[in-house]
């Protein structure tokens, strides 16, 4: 039997758990391609549940609200990790869930992810478990400082996390951080933060995007730039770990894998995330099938078709009511491509889109020019006398 045959039949119904921009461009992408999104969520009037055919409101762990989604859909995927894994455990005894419940309970858990990368001869940053003052000060004694101590579960986008130079430091950190058991991570030689994205079927079958250079700003990513202004090597070496993480994962979905690169260009894993990632926006509009249509491709069961890119890009996040208040200069702005996410609050440090920038392959320009093509976002230049 043909791939093709095994896929998920068109006017199908794939359930997506959460209810969030990745739920929105996933229902879309779903959309493009002839399926209904139904989605799991706690918000009815959210970024998903404005584009999809379908919700099912309720907690991510209630049983009944559990079997009422299974029933109306076809296939489960979801577009967070801080979902219940017992609750997706629970759907996949109904229906087909991807990625697994196991490989959502690995990402969710910075001790059980590090401790898996490991076991899978994935090179990560030094780190140990913190669990009490005792094991603090045992982990300090092997890591040293400066280090991260950062929470095993809940963080994203710098939450959860403090730089302790200090025994004290360290201990105040230790104290205020919850929940816990927390991670002591070392500092790397630090050149610069990469990521790659890559799509897995069923089959074995994988397709990865070009290696990607990430940049933050106050813990939330800030620019993504496609690609990595990297060495090749260095590029090709992201790719094969993304393929190699995703072989032992035994993904089915889409998987990001973000790396520290070292000033001597070696790579450590620091996080994976198995559903699309914000440093995949650029595929949007700078790929022939975004990373949305790859995830929504592998979980029902389509072919996956080479993840090339024809143009280089950038990818720059728009947060708060700072960012919202230039939405009329953005939409005007020539060269931007703007995308909403239909939050209706523009809180400090949230999401609400961002905006794609497209140069002819091989010309991603330096940083002046990033500047300049950021037109109405542009940071401020020094004034000259």
């Amino acid at each position: 039997m043909s791939l093709l045959a095994k896929s998920l039949a068109p006017g199908s119904t794939i359930g997506i758990v959460g209810g969030g921009q990745l739920g929105r461009m996933s229902a879309m992408a779903a959309a493009r391609l002839g399926y209904r999104a139904h989605i799991l969520t706690q918000e009815a009037d959210g970024p998903a549940a404005q584009v999809a055919a379908g919700i099912t409101p309720g907690g991510y762990d209630d049983p009944a609200t559990l079997r009422a989604f299974a029933a109306a859909v076809d296939v489960v995927t979801f577009e967070f990790e801080n979902v219940s894994a017992e609750g997706l455990s629970l759907l996949a005894d109904l229906k087909p869930v991807h990625p697994s419940p196991k490989i959502l309970g690995i990402s969710q858990d910075r001790v059980l992810e590090k401790s898996f990368l490991n076991g899978a001869g994935v090179a990560t940053a030094p780190w140990a478990e913190v669990t009490d003052e005792a094991s603090l000060r045992a982990a300090i004694e092997t890591i040293g400082l400066p280090a991260i101590l950062k929470t095993s579960r809940l963080g994203y986008d710098g939450r959860g996390q403090a730089r302790v130079a200090t025994p004290e430091e360290a201990l105040a950190a230790f104290h205020r951080l919850e929940p816990k058991p927390l991670v002591l991570e070392g500092l790397v030689n630090f050149a610069c933060e990469v990521s790659v994205v890559v799509a897995r079927g069923a089959d074995g079958q994988m397709a990865s995007f070009d290696t990607v250079e990430n940049h933050h700003k106050n813990g939330i990513l800030d620019l993504t730039f496609a690609p990595a202004r990297i060495t090749e090597e260095a590029a090709a070496s992201a790719q094969a770990l993304g393929r190699q993480v995703a072989e032992a994962l035994d993904l089915v979905g889409l998987l990001a894998v973000e790396m520290f690169v070292d000033a001597d260009g070696s790579l450590r894993v620091n996080e994976i995330a198995p559903r699309p990632h914000n440093s995949g926006h650029w595929t949007m509009d700078a790929c022939p099938a975004s990373q949305f249509e790859m995830h929504i491709r592998a979980v029902a069961g389509l072919p996956l078709p080479a993840a090339g890119r024809h143009s280089d890009a950038m990818m720059k996040n728009l947060i708060g009511p700072d960012d919202m208040a230039l939405w009329p200069e953005i939409v005007a702005a020539e060269g931007l491509i703007p995308h909403h996410y239909g939050k209706a609050e523009a809180r400090a440090g949230r999401k609400m889109g961002h905006v794609n920038r497209l140069f002819p392959k091989g010309s991603l320009p330096g940083p002046f020019g990033i500047n300049a093509a950021l037109g109405p976002l542009a940071e401020p230049t020094a004034q000259q006398d």
